[in-house]
């Protein structure tokens, strides 16, 4: 069974973002084993890059397996090369795969040379919340295509 784990700079406090991320999470049970990490948001005074070192500091050792940073600067990529990624799993020896969604202020340049590839949602900004929420329904479309389900059509 494929091991997904989700690492996010931040924690959803609000109801309807908490709801939305379970459901999909429920979905995705049937798939794989989920493992939600949330990374303290780190506020410094001495900057934004202090803030995304330290933040880095806490992120580089949680990444395990292949792992993806959702960033905006990242590949553009349709549903089939998303679901495309975790049936290439085997060819790069692992069965766990790890996404990265930072923080507001994105992620420290050692956390994107570190990954192993970096996605984009396109080139709008969203919320790093919403992006969270848009992950996990993606993880659920791809999970769905691969196992040749209809939520995908």
């Amino acid at each position: 069974m494929i091991r997904i784990n989700i690492l996010a700079v931040g924690k959803l406090k609000e109801k309807y973002w908490v709801d939305a991320y379970a459901e999909y999470a429920k979905r995705i049970s049937r798939y794989a084993k989920l493992t939600l990490v949330e990374i303290p948001e780190c506020n410094d005074t001495n900057g934004i890059a202090t803030q995304l070192f330290k933040e880095s500091q806490l992120i580089l050792d949680k990444l395990t397996g292949f792992s993806i940073l959702t960033d905006k600067d990242g590949d553009i990529i349709n549903d089939e090369e998303f679901a495309k990624i975790f049936l290439s799993l085997p060819t790069h020896g692992t069965s766990d795969l790890t996404f990265l969604v930072g923080g507001p202020r994105g992620c420290h340049p050692d956390i994107k040379a570190r990954v192993n590839k970096t996605i984009s949602f396109g080139r709008l900004t969203f919320p790093h919340r919403l992006a969270r929420i848009m992950l996990i329904e993606q993880i659920y479309r791809a999970l769905s295509v691969n196992s040749g389900s209809p939520y995908h059509k």
